[in-house]
């Protein structure tokens, strides 16, 4: 069972300036983003990482680079644009209190599936969601069944991958929340996956590391009738 942290990148200045970043180049984490990441690469320390995955920007690849830092031996770090922000066009370092005016605002939320952002960089938001998930189903194939690995990336671009392994239309991820520095796991059987903390802030992590065992037992895909012990 391939076990995929999906971690959000921390604050930004143009986060608590309540702009649009998307792809705008020179977004850094602000003092407090960059608290955020130190305290989700604490807590993840004692969890084994096959790679680290991030997209480019420079915000995401900060987060990682606090992910790695101190991790013997170091796991490889991975550039993929394909969990990179989704493309938001002319909408692209804009203020959100001027956006939220914009009729396509309310598409974006109520029915995103159908959002298209303006503008010849802009993609859809289902374009957005195909290429992320495309992305962790390839990295779960390259890394391995058994492979523990984070990867970096940004709050639509998670809430995308978690509305997928929960069978949830795109139209309806909008309920899902996924905070700066949140960490967020999904672990993918051959049957279905398995969505095992979202938007995690400060939760324990020790189930996430995987237990020492003398014979390795073939894995499950079944779900446990009445939820289990944990």
């Amino acid at each position: 069972m391939t076990t995929v942290l999906l971690v959000r990148h921390g604050r930004t200045f143009a986060n608590a300036d309540g702009v649009l970043a998307g792809w705008s180049p020179g977004v850094h984490l602000d003092d407090v983003g960059r608290q955020q990441a130190s305290a989700t690469a604490a807590r993840l320390a004692a969890v084994p990482l096959a790679a680290v995955v991030t997209s480019p920007l420079e915000r995401t690849r900060e987060t990682a680079d606090a992910l790695l830092a101190g991790r013997e031996p170091s796991p490889p770090l991975e550039i993929d644009e394909r969990v990179g922000e989704c493309r938001y066009g002319d909408w692209t370092g804009q203020d959100l209190k001027v956006l939220v005016k914009d009729p396509l605002w309310k598409v974006v939320q109520a029915h995103p599936s159908a959002a298209t952002f303006p503008g010849p960089e802009g993609e859809s938001m289902a374009q957005m969601s195909a290429r992320a998930v495309g992305a962790v189903r390839d990295w779960n194939a390259r890394l391995g069944a058994d492979a523990t690995y984070a990867i970096v990336s940004h709050g639509d671009v998670i809430k995308a991958v978690l509305a997928d392994a929960l069978g949830m239309h795109l139209d309806t991820f909008q309920r899902l929340q996924v905070d700066p520095g949140s960490v967020s796991v999904v672990r993918y059987t051959d049957v279905r996956p398995f969505v095992l903390r979202s938007n995690d802030v400060g939760g324990d992590v020790a189930g996430l590391i995987p237990p020492k065992r003398r014979r390795r037992r073939k894995a499950s895909s079944d779900a446990v009738v009445g939820g289990g012990a944990g």
